[in-house]
């Protein structure tokens, strides 16, 4: 499984965000989310988030972000598209998240006016004030949304407390500045179904993304290896009609 061994971690080539730096603020040794996903590419979870952890503190990432600002080749940096929190697990378990934030985009504005601050999120935390605000503050706020269903989210994303419904108040407070990010999957689990692609499952989903009004949605498939072996990844063609879908509604979609 894939794990981020330190702080900053790349640039690497993203297929949904270009040159992208990334900044873990999670744990570099297990993952740490509040989310058991079956398709993670971090495996998983060996760690009880109801247990307190040592998260890389909020010097110390500044001291990562400032090392490689002022030891990289100017030309290198330029090249940066997107600056993205994402890393071991969830990144806005983090206390700081909101000081991280803010800390990031200043670094952006000194070093790499012409990225943007992303982050990849499960939308778990959103309904803390804290979290909401770090958000807003952010350019690409890439949120997911799975399923439609509490079944369906619970067994794509087994999480460890949130609802769907809590997450889906939160995403339609937050509005058309979100990004609704979504994997589309198949497969069995622990000898039940996994499909949100049935009609069913997406227009349950279609209809919670028609109410949050997002500027975008990004549907994708499996890239990676997952922890659950026995799921099907979609191809791009198939995930076409799914993307009309989300047109028919008047909002922008891109496949992955």
């Amino acid at each position: 499984m894939l794990l981020f061994e330190n702080i900053v971690v790349g640039p690497i080539h993203s297929r949904r965000l270009g040159t992208s730096l990334g900044v873990n603020v999670l744990p570099t040794q297990k993952k740490y989310c509040s989310f058991n996903c079956v398709y993670c590419e971090c495996g998983w979870n060996e760690i009880d988030t109801s247990v307190q952890v040592k998260f890389n503190s909020k010097e110390d990432i500044h001291n990562a972000l400032e090392k490689y600002f002022t030891s990289t080749p100017k030309q290198d940096i330029q090249k940066i598209d997107s600056i993205t929190f994402s890393g071991n697990g969830e990144p806005t378990l983090h206390p700081d998240i909101l000081e991280i934030v803010k800390d990031v985009i200043s670094f952006r504005d000194t070093y790499a006016k012409r990225a943007k601050v992303t982050i990849l999120t499960n939308s778990t935390n959103i309904v803390r004030d804290d979290v909401f605000q770090a958000l807003n503050l952010i350019d690409n706020p890439i949120l997911k949304l799975d399923a439609g269903t509490e079944e369906m989210y619970k067994r794509i994303n087994k999480p460890v407390s949130c609802t769907l419904s809590q997450i889906k108040s939160s995403l339609i407070k937050f509005g058309n500045k979100a990004i609704i990010q979504t994997m589309l999957l198949r497969g069995i689990d622990n000898g039940k179904l996994i499909d949100n692609t049935t009609e069913e499952e997406f227009s349950a989903w279609l209809k919670i993304v028609k109410e949050i009004n997002p500027r975008e949605v990004m549907l994708y498939t499996i890239d990676r290896e997952t922890p659950d072996k026995d799921l099907e990844k979609l191809s791009l063609k198939e995930l076409e009609p799914y993307a009309n879908k989300v047109k028919a509604l008047g909002i922008k979609v891109k496949t992955y």
